[in-house]
């Protein structure tokens, strides 16, 4: 109805007044260029009539844009943040009964196990273990397949919550848990219809790995290189391999001679766990350490091809496994190898951010230390002491 709005001529008024030259009105924060309107950051689907007072909301449904006067009216901030939640439960309600959408738990599934194909940013290994979850899901579910969507209820996913978590460890329950309510994102539901919405993840504790000390690991080292079998002493090749290095041991598997440079000093590893987005990495290089040095010289001596594998065996458990017992220390997996060198470079004083570099992470070193922020916390103390601010006078009399 007006071409400005009221503080807009006001503005206009004062700057004529003082004798300025009245300019182009800058926007006010918050505000809509007209003025009418004010928004909240941190509230975004919550807007306010500046002539009234009024609070209205706005949201996007089915690609239509909907802006509706919160009911009953209100001109209080803190009684519009309570009615909020109400309509835009109301509105997004109606998002998912749009032509096609899935009625059966059958539908929704192979949508999402369709979608998962076709991304072409997700990792081979990522995708395998998403399916993976899918069919534990079904396993400890019987006859969900079969279930209408709407017949999926709170209750019955409590239910299900409760009988899987105390047959499996809390990691297995997060990542089938996650893959479930995936499923239903897509199909349409929202986050506030979804009935695993309130199910919470179960926490994993992060405890720091009982790792064997140096002398430890070398003497482990030789029980499997002298455990008798044909493939002892490439068991013990490996599992040296994967502690100079931190490789994965997928990774390991992948590593050929013709990654291996001797002459500059590092071995480029083919990174497994990595997202394909525009920063995605397909290769890391992981420096060269003394001792691995000495491990590829000896190998090299049985003058291999640059396409043969570095490693001749792709596992090692079973010897690793037997050595262990056989110096009574816990038990050690592959991965274990790969946190003992973690701790090694840690210990060593390789900066965080270096070795999560090392290790294949993009996190910038957040993951690291999370696991391993007490061994870092120990050698801050030791540096600490080295610390000196006056230093003794050896001249001074006592």
């Amino acid at each position: 109805m007006y071409p400005v709005s009221f503080w807009q001529l006001m503005q206009a008024i004062s700057d004529t007044a003082d004798g300025t030259k009245p300019g182009k009105t800058s926007r006010k924060e918050h505000l809509s260029p007209d003025g009418k309107w004010k928004s909240f950051p941190k509230v975004p689907h919550l807007l306010q009539y500046v002539g009234t007072g009024n609070y209205f909301a706005r949201v996007k449904v089915n690609g239509k844009l909907i802006r509706q006067k919160l009911r009953p009216e209100t001109t209080v901030y803190s009684d519009a943040l309570v009615r909020l939640p109400d309509f835009l439960k109301k509105q997004r309600k109606s998002k998912r009964h749009v032509k096609g959408a899935p009625v059966y738990f059958r539908d929704a599934r192979t949508l999402y196990e369709t979608d998962l194909d076709n991304d072409h940013t997700v990792a081979d290994s990522h995708r395998n273990f998403r399916k993976w979850c899918v069919k534990s899901l079904l396993k400890n579910w019987s006859g969900l397949d079969d279930l209408k969507l709407a017949a999926i209820k709170k209750e019955s996913c409590r239910e299900w919550a409760k009988r899987l978590s105390e047959k499996v460890g809390p990691q297995y329950f997060n990542n089938v848990l996650g893959t479930f309510r995936a499923i239903f994102k897509r199909a349409g539901y929202q986050p506030e219809d979804n009935p695993l919405h309130e199910i919470k993840r179960l926490g994993i504790p992060l405890a720091p790995p009982q790792l064997p000390e140096s002398d430890q690991f070398n003497q482990l080292l030789e029980i499997m290189e002298n455990g008798g079998a044909k493939h002892s002493k490439n068991c013990a090749d490996l599992g040296s391999f994967l502690a100079y290095s931190g490789c994965r041991l997928g990774e390991a598997r992948m590593v050929k001679w013709l990654d291996v440079d001797m002459f500059k000093g590092y071995i480029t590893v083919h990174n497994l766990k990595t997202r394909r987005t525009k920063n995605y990495r397909p290769t890391r290089q992981v420096p060269i350490i003394a001792d691995m040095r000495r491990l590829l010289e000896r190998l090299k001596q049985s003058n291999p091809r640059p396409e043969d594998p570095v490693c001749k065996v792709s596992e090692c458990e079973k010897s690793l496994a037997r050595a262990c017992e056989r110096i009574r220390i816990p038990k050690l997996t592959h991965h274990d190898l790969r946190h003992l060198f973690t701790t090694r470079c840690i210990e060593s004083g390789v900066d965080i951010p270096t070795v999560s570099r090392w290790l294949g992470h993009s996190d910038g070193g957040a993951l690291v230390m999370k696991v391993y922020g007490h061994l870092r916390d120990k050698h801050s103390l030791h540096m600490a002491a080295k610390v000196v601010f006056n230093q003794p006078n050896p001249k001074a009399i006592p």
